[in-house]
């Protein structure tokens, strides 16, 4: 345990992504087994103690401090871990005791239940220093919130054992903590057997079309609807459904978990019924519309009624035991074709090719698209195979809007008025380079408008929640939250590190679905000023 707080101590002190990647790697190659599994699991919140919760941690704190001491410094520090692990009394005697390890503090909380956590969680905090508390209570409660997705995370465990981090997760989402058969196959030894298993597969994703055309000949123009791009999964008989990040969203979309009749992996966007607004029955709503089923624990008869969900399929990377991936792009399309009379049509329909005799013929079409959930096109080689990540020349992604681009929120103010106690004042950034290749985020532009009340609330709860540093009355957050974020015009600016100003931003949508390291890099930004 001793360890482990200590690389969460490092961590929170260390802002370079490299040396976070570091840090996490040195714990991986010399940490024991399987200490080093659930470290993996916590710092990738795969962990989940449900007896432990942040207001067990403030029952225990109140019991034990001042009361009005304990609500003045949660609320100056910004963190209940934080806070507890230094206000937690020392205890005044106590017999030698053996250090805990990660593992036996796992298998405590594992026992834990809402009765017996307040009783025996004080013993567990009373044997721990400082670091160590804040590495428990962070444990126990979930969501490190240190700086550390679970991408990076991952990538520190290919960088530890010279894997690739696409093989990594290939894995990973299959396999429960603490990874004993990913250590074993990152050691050397054999893959794991996941035959039957419902498992993720890595995206491949876009490059956004900049200066140039392309040439149709080689490339297949799609329409890039606007829902959440998703994985459907059948193998042993289940079926799951997966987002663009790997996470099971399986419980969210019920309907879809018996639609699928064979074993494959597809990949496709998931959209409403166009019905659900009064729009023209089977076409695709708004992504307003979708949000009324994201992140819902459960799905209520009447929202599957007035908001039913269905995937409109791209690509097909398994079917039937065959592996498609390694497949050009146009033998994939046919094949899926020919699966399409094999899919319910209630729940399954397939994105359709735009037809034009050349790029300026393409461009029209795109300007004149009106339907409320197209965002754009997507331009594929037609040769490309389906390989994981964001390859050059393979795919494209063509907005049909200009100015919206995704951005990272990076740090939050309070507002004023009658939003004075809410953090409504948006400051976020593009990347400057590739993010997993050491680049940075640079600001490029602030917003306070576009988003209703409830998200106003969802939105400073997840700055409470994702402070990571403070600067006066500005909060810098965890650079987790992607916002889609629409803006009149760009300019060059030398008043600010990107170089960039836009004119008129606000926040278009929350990208709650969106990992950070997908959002535009700064040349995107750049590529739309018209000065």
């Amino acid at each position: 345990m001793e360890e482990f707080a200590a690389l969460l101590d490092a961590l929170v002190y260390t802002t370079s992504r490299n040396r976070k990647l570091a840090l996490i790697a040195d714990y991986l190659r010399t940490a024991p087994d399987p200490c080093r599994g659930w470290a993996m699991a916590a710092l990738t919140e795969s962990l989940d103690f449900a007896a432990v919760k942040s207001s067990t941690i403030k029952a225990l704190m109140m019991e034990r401090v001042d009361p009005l001491l304990w609500q003045l410094s949660r609320d100056f520090v910004g963190d209940t871990a934080e806070t507890a692990s230094l206000l937690w009394p020392e205890p005044e005697t106590q017999a030698p005791q053996p250090p805990l390890t990660l593992s036996e503090v796992v298998e405590r909380l594992s026992a834990l239940t809402r009765a017996s956590a307040p009783k025996e969680l004080p013993a567990l905090l009373d044997r721990l220093d400082v670091k160590g508390r804040f590495a428990l209570i962070k444990l126990a409660t979930g969501g490190m919130r240190i700086g550390v997705s679970a991408r990076l995370a991952k990538t520190g465990f290919a960088l530890a054992f010279g894997v690739a981090v696409e093989e990594v997760e290939e894995y990973w989402h299959a396999l429960q903590p603490p990874y004993p058969e990913l250590f074993a196959w990152a050691a050397g030894g054999p893959a794991p057997d996941l035959a039957g298993k419902a498992r993720f597969r890595p995206f491949m994703l876009a490059h956004p079309l900049e200066d140039g055309e392309v040439d149709l000949k080689d490339y297949a123009a799609e329409w890039k609807w606007d829902g959440i791009r998703v994985q459907l999964v059948r193998a042993g008989e289940e079926t799951r459904v997966y987002s663009r990040s790997g996470d099971d969203i399986s419980a969210t979309f019920p309907e879809l978990l018996d639609k699928l009749p064979f074993d494959a992996v597809l990949d496709g966007e998931l959209l409403v019924r166009g019905c659900a607004q009064g729009g023209e029955a089977g076409g695709a709503a708004s992504f307003n519309a979708l949000q009324q089923r994201l992140g819902r624990k459960t799905v209520s008869a009447k929202m599957l009624r007035e908001y039913p969900a269905f995937v409109r399929l791209y690509d097909v990377l398994l079917a039937e035991g065959r592996d498609w991936r390694e497949s050009p792009w146009e033998l994939r399309r046919a094949t899926l074709e020919s699966l399409m009379a094999r899919l319910p049509a209630s729940h399954f329909d397939l994105s359709q090719i735009v037809e034009a005799e050349d790029f300026a013929h393409l461009a029209a079409i795109r300007e004149t698209a009106r339907d409320e959930a197209i965002e754009g096109l997507m331009l594929k080689h037609r040769m490309s195979p389906y390989v994981a990540g964001r390859k050059a020349a393979l795919w494209y992604k063509w907005k049909r809007d200009p100015l919206l681009i995704d951005c990272v929120l990076m740090y939050a103010q309070r507002g004023s008025g009658k939003r004075s106690s809410f953090y409504s004042d948006y400051t976020f950034g593009c990347w400057s380079g590739e993010p997993e290749a050491g680049g940075e985020l640079l600001p490029v532009g602030k917003a306070y408008s576009g988003f209703t009340d409830a998200e106003l609330k969802q939105l400073d709860r997840h700055v409470r929640q994702h402070t990571v540093a403070r600067f006066g009355p500005v909060r810098e957050v965890e650079r987790r939250l992607v916002f889609e974020v629409a803006f009149d015009s760009v300019h060059t600016s030398k008043r600010h590190k990107s170089g960039l100003a836009m004119r008129f931003p606000r926040i278009h949508r929350i990208r709650w679905d969106k990992p950070a390291h997908e959002a535009d890099r700064i040349e995107n930004l750049r590529a739309l000023i018209r000065d």
